[in-house]
């Protein structure tokens, strides 16, 4: 045995001198090295060989296990989890996992992930028992979905799709096995053939209401809003008196600029769900309500009874009132109601402000003058990018549709690509971690990095119309400010606009709004920290980036001088100027911010010194901005 084991080392050694990367020799190399228990030694050849074996699943259990005996139990996890992604049925890598996150501690992620294990050991057991069943029959439609749904409970999608999909063909009309079906097509992302799945049954029986809808909620998660709202409109036509189908319907609608068609389908929900809050918010945030328009009577009513909704009615409730109050002028009686609001929202989300300081802190120590020339001169070419950040409510969406109604320019709106880009590229490359420079890898790997993004870029821009391809694709995720040094690392001629506006002004927007995933404004004290640490972290690419890395634009001055800075924009993106750009409101585009009813509006002068309240209701924020209300000369 010692003597094979000398020439299985000798043979891997042989072939790493001829090719470093040999995948086998790799693997080989670093499962030896583990088994005689030399675990700082097998890591090395380990996580290579996961990069050069991404689908290996052995590759990331033994990496596992020698990073857990090095008490490195984090990275661990990781690897022991990407081991079941890749191979749902690996009882070794879970035993692995579950002693890994009983070593970690009791942390409500490390119980809620050993539950997750223990639910797919269960799963494994069904597994077993329905599949028994369906070797005495094959058409037992019990054991059939039952062994779909097991497998699906275990993580294992693809072999779930096929149970049900053979159910499906058992049964082709049937609305439920396509549910099943198409829930895990889309947990695959694959959403074609998801919609494909849907509209199958719709030719068996089109007058199914419920896959109309569904189908058409598919289309515009796929971006395909002009089928979507074909599929919308026969379910509402079917099933007039489905108040969500008029608020899916109304959604999208709004998301395409038609404001009058989908306030007529809000009313319709709220006239057929008066008790659901959440109708009379979307109505609110789409117009100005009279003061005698019924859903005002309707909510102040509802507010009367509130106590008969949960916690998220009641927020929605207030979040309605408060929009509604402001339109009128009735600004005391407004804050009164975002304060109830924010309260009830607050209570609901488990938001920590410290691990997002200390990232930030992070970032900023990393990130040096010194570690940005490193890279100098070496990123990928291309100019197509470009990066809109910023706290929300600082006029983003304008700019986004300023530029989206140039000719050349793509506006793709709030997308997570970059995060995504650079998950994945912490996955493939573990020498380096998210928020660090990306100096420790080569140059090649750099620009795969970059080629990745700038594919997933080009996806995006699927609706364009035009025969050339845009030469400029926008990406408003506003907190990508936290990675202005990797953009600037991996596409030094991207351009990057910072949209800015009166502090205040922006903590109180931001304050009116139910965000569904900025979890720090719902707190005057924590979104006044945010924006303070927002701006140290802008004043950090100032001094370590060269001046004209950055165009920072002022809302105010868009709103004083709309067609000079607006000219700049376009000018900074080093594209010729042109006219469309200033009927920014015309343009007939897909936008899902919080602003989609103002940027289809021409420029208005009414959100710039906003109302407030008095200094001591606003003391947290105050004093959660600090010097930046010094620096600006407000307070």
């Amino acid at each position: 045995m010692a003597e094979a084991v000398e020439n299985a080392i000798q043979y891997a050694t042989t072939c790493l001198t001829q090719v470093p990367d040999h995948p086998e020799a790799l693997l080989l190399m670093g499962t030896i090295r583990t088994w005689r228990k030399q675990f700082a030694q097998a890591i090395p050849f380990l996580q290579r060989a996961t990069i050069v074996l991404p689908d290996n699943a052995d590759a990331f259990n033994t990496l596992g296990l020698a990073l857990h005996e090095s008490g490195r139990i984090d990275e661990a996890i990781y690897s022991f989890r990407k081991a079941i992604d890749l191979r749902p049925a690996f009882p070794s890598a879970l035993a692995r996992l579950k002693q890994a996150l009983s070593a970690r501690g009791h942390g409500r992620d490390n119980i809620e992930q050993y539950r997750a294990v223990l639910a797919i050991e269960a799963s494994m057991e069904t597994i077993a028992r329905h599949r028994a069943a369906l070797a005495s029959d094959p058409q037992d439609m019990s054991a059939l979905t039952g062994l779909a749904h097991a497998l699906r409970a275990a993580g294992r999608h693809e072999e779930a799709a096929e149970q049900f999909r053979t159910a499906l063909a058992h049964t082709p009309a049937c609305p439920d096995a396509a549910r099943n079906l198409v829930q895990v097509l889309v947990e695959l992302d694959r959403l074609d053939e998801a919609i494909a799945c849907y509209r199958s049954v719709l030719e068996q029986d089109p007058s199914l209401h419920a896959i109309h809808a569904g189908t058409g909620t598919l289309l515009r998660k796929a971006g395909r809003h002009a089928e979507a709202v074909h599929h919308l409109q026969q379910a509402c036509t079917l099933r007039p008196d489905d108040a969500p189908i008029h608020a899916v319907l109304a959604q999208l609608l709004q998301e395409l600029g038609q404001i009058d068609a989908a306030i007529d389908h809000r009313r319709q929900a709220i006239a057929l769900a008066p008790e659901e809050p959440n109708h009379y918010l979307a109505l609110a945030r789409l117009t100005k309500l009279a003061p005698d328009d019924p859903a005002l009577a309707a909510m102040r009513a509802l507010a009367e009874r509130e106590e008969t909704l949960d916690d998220r009615g009641r927020m929605n409730l207030h979040f309605a009132l408060g929009k509604a109050l402001a339109d009128l002028g009735r600004n005391q009686e407004s804050f009164d109601h975002l304060l109830k609001a924010n309260a009830l929202r607050r209570r609901l989300v488990p938001y920590d402000e410290k691990p997002v300081a200390r990232a930030a802190k992070a970032v900023r120590d990393h990130f040096t003058a010194e570690a940005m020339a490193a890279t100098a001169g070496t990123g990928h070419p291309s100019p197509r990018p470009i990066f809109i950040v910023g706290m929300p409510r600082s006029g983003s969406t304008l700019v986004e549709q300023i530029l989206a109604s140039h000719p050349e320019i793509y506006g793709a709106g709030e997308v997570s690509t970059l995060t995504d880009t650079l998950q994945d590229a912490a996955r493939r490359f573990p020498a380096w971690k998210i928020g660090t420079p990306l100096g420790c890898l080569t140059e090649p790997d750099r620009h795969a990095i970059a080629e990745d993004y700038l594919q997933r870029l080009d996806r995006l821009a699927h609706d364009w119309t035009d025969d050339h391809p845009p030469a400029r694709i926008s990406n408003k995720m506003l907190d990508n400010f936290f990675h202005i040094g990797i953009i600037r690392q991996l596409w030094p001629n991207a351009r990057i606009i910072h949209t800015c506006r009166d502090p205040i002004d922006t903590c109180m927007s931001c304050f009116s709004i139910s965000f569904d995933n900025l979890d720090f404004t719902f707190d005057l004290g924590e979104l006044g920290r945010y924006h303070r640490q927002y701006q140290e972290q802008m004043a950090h690419w100032r001094q370590v980036l060269p001046p004209d890395a950055i165009l920072d634009v002022q809302y105010e001055d868009i709103i004083e001088d709309f067609e000079a800075n607006a000219r700049r924009i376009i000018a900074y993106c080093g594209l010729p100027w042109n006219d469309a750009c200033l009927r920014f409101h015309e343009t007939r585009r897909v936008v899902r911010t919080s602003s989609v009813a103002q940027v289809r509006k021409p420029l208005y002068r009414t959100a710039v010194g906003r109302w407030r309240p008095d200094d001591e209701t606003l003391q947290p924020l105050l004093e959660g901005l600090g010097t930046v209300i010094a620096k600006t000369g407000h307070g």
